[in-house]
């Protein structure tokens, strides 16, 4: 007997005009890295089709979604695997398809060419495999959920407070080793919170990276298939009256994060990619 391919389903529109798209685009690119990838339309089931894809995403090793176009149905599917805690990844043709509350997730932007998609997919595929591999073999991974951004204006300065929700999983059938430390590596200039109680920080043993912040942890361990939220805080002054520039209504905040995990059995490191908009009022 061969061995089980890992299993990509595929989120986009049904219209004609994504056919090749999906055919020679993702399904062929699949194929080629050892994925069986399918969409919905083209399976037999007797269940209604928003069951099915429920069934789907549930069963699915990693989501391959297509954004262009906004497709309502499609953003409600990509919030549901989300939601799973399923790998995603994100496809466009225009980065304007995908809004600032998704954009922390990976996404690559074709432009319309399916030789753009080719190309883009391929190495996303690789990582899809790696990444789902090492999450059934590594006790501790980490998600970002949710971001969300203000800007707190005043007359003299403007200071960007960025909301995190990060979720710690267990996804392997042993307990997880004891959590003894948690911390968070980030640029200059990050000051973070958990509730009321202020993060200390110290300068970042990694390489890119100015601080280490640390983060009290949620839980000591997680039992097999469980799960602890860790949510943050984090602020950083984006403006003052000495700058000699004028004072902005929002500011993007664009940039990576390390999470690391240091436990009883070594260490575990998560890359967190930040996207979110400041404003003075979010929505």
């Amino acid at each position: 007997m061969g061995l089980v391919k890992p299993f990509a389903f595929v989120l986009m529109p049904f219209d004609v005009s994504f056919d090749d798209v999906y055919k020679l685009g993702i399904q062929a690119t699949a194929t080629e890295r050892g994925v069986v990838a399918e969409r919905v339309d083209e399976q037999v089931f007797s269940e209604t089709m928003l069951e099915r894809i429920y069934r789907q995403i549930d069963a699915a090793d990693f989501i391959i979604a297509d954004m262009t176009g906004r497709n309502p149905n499609v953003f409600y599917e990509v919030g549901y695997a989300h939601a799973c805690g399923k790998l995603c990844t994100l496809l466009t043709s225009d980065a304007g398809d995908i809004p600032f509350d998704l954009k922390h997730h990976r996404h690559l932007v074709y432009g319309g060419s399916i030789q753009t998609l080719k190309r883009l997919l391929a190495p996303e595929i690789d990582w899809l495999i790696a990444e789902m591999e090492r999450r059934t073999a590594v006790p501790l991974t980490v998600q970002l959920k949710e971001t969300s951004g203000f800007l707190n204006k005043k007359e003299w300065r403007a200071t960007a407070e960025v909301s995190m929700t990060l979720d710690m999983h267990n996804r392997t059938e042993k307990r997880s080793p004891e959590i003894e430390a948690i911390y968070l590596h980030t640029g200059g200039g990050w000051e973070y919170s958990q509730g009321a109680e202020e993060c200390p920080s110290t300068q970042s043993d990694l390489d890119d990276y100015v601080l280490r912040h640390f983060l009290k942890p949620p839980v000591t361990r997680l039992s097999p298939g469980a799960w602890a939220p860790l949510k943050l805080l984090g602020r950083k002054r984006v403006w003052s009256k000495f700058d000699g520039t004028e004072a902005k209504d929002n500011y993007r905040m664009v940039g990576h994060a390390t999470l690391e995990i240091a436990t009883s059995e070594g260490t575990f490191r998560e890359v967190l990619n930040l996207d979110v908009m400041a404003d003075e009022i979010p929505f």
